[in-house]
């Protein structure tokens, strides 16, 4: 029997390294698919996407407007923080509103915490540096306030960083919903035998992942960067939860308010069709 080659795009960090880790280490397999990964930034991924480069792949909310045409949003593999979610850190304590005066170093125009920045703060002045850049900028004085998506969300007290807002308790407040940040998607000319088993053995390993905790962030741990194992199993623990199992209705209506919101604030040009696939497993 032919295996049908593809490829699953997604990044080295730890949220990722713990969602797959089933999948890349052989626990879990295809007797369908001949499955490569493509490990990869989050940047670099949501450039590829425009071009459908690959069959499936992680994807940023912010990015997935503009490949929306070549993708679809699987029923499983999203990140979600709730009540928390990306900072801005600073030297200095600011109010959210006073942050229009202060430039601010976000990690990509295509991230959903720049989308999230702007609903909150329209016209901020930004700059963009590479998400790991971000806080020692900060530290030397290079930019006031940065967006952060890394685990210095976890350990800016230690390196005597304020936090101004968390953006995921910001949304809450807001919408009383979890804040979507990152998704994973399928092109949408795959076969649909092969969009269910690739839903099929990702889910299976997003659930091996969680029933297995410990072993799971331990093999994450590798990139983990700062973080010690308790720090890494709350970093985790943040983002890798129910709703990456599977969207249901809170975390469909999170996305949809999400795009709505942006198109509300002007941060999008136009309505997103939030198309979930579908796919029984």
């Amino acid at each position: 029997m032919n295996l049908t080659e593809v490829t699953i795009g997604h990044t080295p960090d730890a949220d990722d390294a713990f969602m797959f880790y089933a999948l890349t280490q052989g626990i879990v397999s295809s007797p369908l698919l001949k499955i490569e990964h493509a490990i990869k930034s989050i940047q670099l991924l949501n450039e590829d996407a425009r071009n459908g480069k690959y069959e499936m792949s992680a994807l940023s909310f912010g990015a997935f407007p503009a490949v929306s045409e070549k993708y679809s949003l699987m029923s499983c593999g999203a990140c979600m923080g709730f009540k928390t979610g990306p900072m801005i850190l600073a030297k200095q304590q600011y109010e959210l509103k006073d942050l229009k005066n202060v430039k601010i170093a976000v990690p990509g125009k295509q991230t959903t915490a720049y989308l999230v920045l702007q609903i909150a703060l329209p016209n901020a002045d930004t700059v963009v540096l590479p998400f790991d850049q971000i806080v020692p900028a900060i530290e030397k004085g290079e930019v006031q306030a940065g967006l952060v998506i890394s685990e210095a969300q976890l350990t800016h007290e230690r390196l005597g960083l304020a936090k101004v807002v968390d953006l995921g308790a910001w949304w809450y407040d807001e919408t009383q919903l979890p804040l979507p940040l990152g998704g994973n998607v399928f092109r949408k000319d795959l076969p649909g035998r092969t969009k269910s088993e690739l839903t099929r053995v990702f889910k299976e390993s997003i659930r091996y992942a969680l029933s297995h905790r410990e072993e799971a962030v331990q093999f994450a741990m590798r990139y983990a960067r700062s973080m010690d194992v308790d720090e890494a199993l709350d970093f985790i623990g943040r983002y890798v939860n129910e709703f990456t199992v599977d969207y249901g209705e809170v975390g469909r209506l999170a996305v949809e308010t999400l795009y709505r919101k942006a198109f509300e604030s002007g941060a999008l040009q136009t309505i997103v069709n939030c198309e979930f696939e579908t796919t029984a497993v």
